[in-house]
């Protein structure tokens, strides 16, 4: 079906009225979406394609005027991006000294710092590199979460809602799968390092952790949560 005009959709559907309604209130100051009802009206959009046509450019400006309303800890993407690009070539570092160093104590914490490192600072580049190989555009990092607080990388919903369902779903699931990855990643280094042996078990037990945490947290608010709520999308679609 052909795509309708943004101003015939405003006349014929009340998605336009209801985004127009959320824009005024988080002009006037309020920055709580969820009381004022935007995400079911995303979640409207997402299910039909022309309201996509019609309503990703405002409801994108919506959620990026709310969110650095409310967000002050954030940083421009390629600032964000650099730091973390730093951090993995930290962890790179970290390898190197478990292999030189001649305390077997500073060599067994070097390999389980990388682990760490590496664990965090994969996150947000595997969703940024995944997210543009879509279509999607980023607009901060920012530091949130539960303490101690991460760097997240912030999407711009505009592009978001413009990339088909499944693409979307595979988005979220690329950080938690790189996370995960991180800690056997620095673990395979350990048989040549002659790093100690609670090296090792440090490394393995610090992936088996965040393993449990994704399969009892996060496929309810967090990643695989998103990841499972686009999948739902896409099977809705067809």
């Amino acid at each position: 079906m052909e795509a309708r005009a943004t101003s015939e959709i405003r006349a014929e559907d009340p998605v336009g009225t209801a985004l127009d309604a959320i824009e005024a209130s988080v002009a006037a100051g309020e920055t709580d979406l969820r009381r004022l009802g935007f995400w079911p009206v995303v979640a409207r959009i997402k299910a039909d394609r022309v309201l996509v046509d019609g309503f990703a450019d405002q409801a994108g400006r919506i959620d990026t005027a709310c969110f650095r309303a409310r967000v002050r800890r954030r940083v421009p993407v390629w600032v964000g991006n650099l730091l973390l690009l730093g951090g993995l070539l930290l962890g790179a570092a970290a390898v190197v000294l478990a292999f030189e160093a001649s305390a077997p104590w500073i060599a067994g914490l070097s390999l389980l710092l990388s682990a760490v490192i590496w664990s965090v600072a994969v996150h947000g580049p595997a969703h940024y590199l995944t997210g543009s190989l879509f279509g999607m555009r980023f607009t901060d990092y920012f530091l949130g979460g539960p303490p101690p607080p991460r760097p997240g990388l912030k999407t711009d919903l505009a592009t978001y809602l413009r990339v088909d369902a499944a693409s979307r779903a595979w988005f979220h699931a690329s950080g938690a799968i790189a996370t995960k990855i991180a800690p056997f990643v620095a673990l395979a280094f350990w048989p040549a390092s002659g790093t100690p042996w609670w090296s090792a078990v440090a490394i393995l037990a610090l992936g088996i952790v965040q393993i449990v945490t994704d399969a009892t947290l996060s496929v309810k608010t967090s990643d695989w949560h998103r990841f499972r709520r686009e999948r739902a999308v896409a099977r809705a679609a067809g």
